[in-house]
């Protein structure tokens, strides 16, 4: 009984120095608030420069729901652990921030804590928002102060399975995944350079999408823009550090631009999760940031020991299926697409050498041929061709027997799909 009690004890107080050092992990660079609030007066341009960086920050997009009042929250996040709704930042005082100070709104930014103490969900990106100056954000508080029309909107409470709505749960997880950290400008690069890097690593959360994230759904910052899973949404967001994927090494600076601000370029296009990011945030940047964007882009690594091309590799192919897949898609397909894969400029991609076509994973295939896809309406591509979907038209068989066939004509070498690979989404 004594040899129990003392390792009751022993337990005790190695759970209480565990606590101990979980709450201290997750005062890092917290500065306490000031008694009072500041006095807090913004000026027109910086209003202007706060409504700026909440679209740098595609902060409507989470904020404000489909026919919503702007920035009024209520918008479903859904992640593996359950739904986070985001919040109200209008300036209404009862739902909103509007009883928040500056320093209120650069603890949520920076650290990742609300008025009242509590942690946030990082379905908030505050572990890429964290980057962002103390300038930045309170220009961003200006606006949402000032710019923004009130709204009494209630917040909507979470629905996150048990231990995931707890406190101590994200306690432990920001003890174990978050580290405030501001931007560092690195000094052998320049300073359009450092820009792109702010821009893309802080409030445009590039990583949120296009980084790996572990079993507790952290992004594995080490890996950087590596490609990752959209949870829940079933889209892929390749590696922008891989010249099989998405990798932008060899393309031409404006070229990125055009991406970024019309949802195309000679190289490319956007769809799916990326188009909504083109329409709500990229197109409205100006030329400056998107350049930066562009050179840090540009300048990431490919890391050495690419796999081997596909090209290189025999891939055996049932021609059944070959043949099934050739018939659908010279009925559906070719049309737009070319008989030969070869597209049309400026309206329809080609399909022969196309990156997106032959990447390993076909989940954004599939998402585009059942749902079909449009690139997002914006200044420089106002009226955009679009894909339609085929859901209704095409059952799983054809699904595989046409991405089949596509990803193996012309030249093309990507492993064809099996019928696991449609069910799984």
């Amino acid at each position: 009984m004594r040899r129990t009690g003392w390792f009751l004890l022993a337990l005790v107080a190695l759970l209480g120095v565990l606590a101990a050092v979980v709450w201290k992990l997750n005062l890092r660079d917290e500065d306490p608030l000031p008694d009072s609030a500041a006095a807090f007066t913004a000026q027109p341009q910086q209003v202007e420069r706060g409504r700026y960086l909440a679209l740098v920050g595609n902060c409507a997009g989470c904020h404000t729901t489909r026919g919503g009042e702007p920035y009024a929250g209520g918008v479903a996040i859904d992640t593996p652990f359950g739904t986070v709704y985001s919040s109200n930042l209008t300036p209404d005082k009862a739902h909103g921030i509007g009883d928040w100070s500056a320093a209120h709104f650069w603890r949520a930014m920076h650290n990742g804590r609300s008025k009242d103490g509590r942690l946030l969900y990082p379905a908030f990106p505050y572990p890429n928002f964290t980057k962002v100056t103390r300038e930045d954000s309170d220009a961003i508080y200006a606006y949402l102060q000032q710019g923004v029309a009130a709204s009494p909107r209630p917040n909507d409470a979470h629905r996150l399975r048990f231990p995931y709505d707890m406190q101590a749960a994200l306690a432990v997880w920001r003890a174990l995944s978050f580290t405030p950290k501001p931007f560092v400008a690195n000094a052998s690069k320049p300073a359009e350079w450092n820009r792109g890097a702010y821009l893309v690593d802080g409030l445009a959360h590039c990583i949120a999408c296009h980084g790996a994230r572990n079993v507790l759904g952290a992004t594995e910052q080490e890996r950087g823009l590596s490609g990752g899973s959209i949870p829940v949404e079933n889209w892929y967001a390749p590696s922008l550090t891989s010249s099989r994927e998405a990798g932008l090494s060899d393309w031409d600076a404006q070229q990125i631009v055009a991406l970024l601000q019309t949802g195309r370029s000679a190289r490319g296009s956007v769809m799916g999760p990326m188009a909504d990011v083109v329409y709500r945030s990229t197109q409205h940047l100006n030329e400056a940031d998107l350049h930066a964007m562009a050179t840090y882009l540009k300048a990431l690594p490919i890391p050495s020991g690419s796999p081997t091309p596909e090209s290189s590799k025999t891939i055996r192919r049932d021609p059944g299926v070959m043949a099934a897949g050739q018939r659908i898609f010279d009925q559906r397909c070719a049309y737009c697409h070319g008989d030969k894969g070869q597209g049309a400029p400026g309206a329809y991609p080609p399909l022969a050498g196309n990156r997106a076509v032959l990447m390993d994973s076909p989940i954004n295939l599939i998402q585009i041929v059942r749902h079909g896809g449009f690139l997002p309406s914006t200044a420089g591509n106002p009226r955009p061709y679009g894909m339609p979907p085929f859901r209704q038209a095409l059952d799983d068989n054809d699904v595989v027997a046409v991405l089949s066939y596509v990803r193996g004509a012309w030249g093309n070498n990507a492993a064809p799909l099996s019928a696991q690979d449609v069910l799984r989404r």
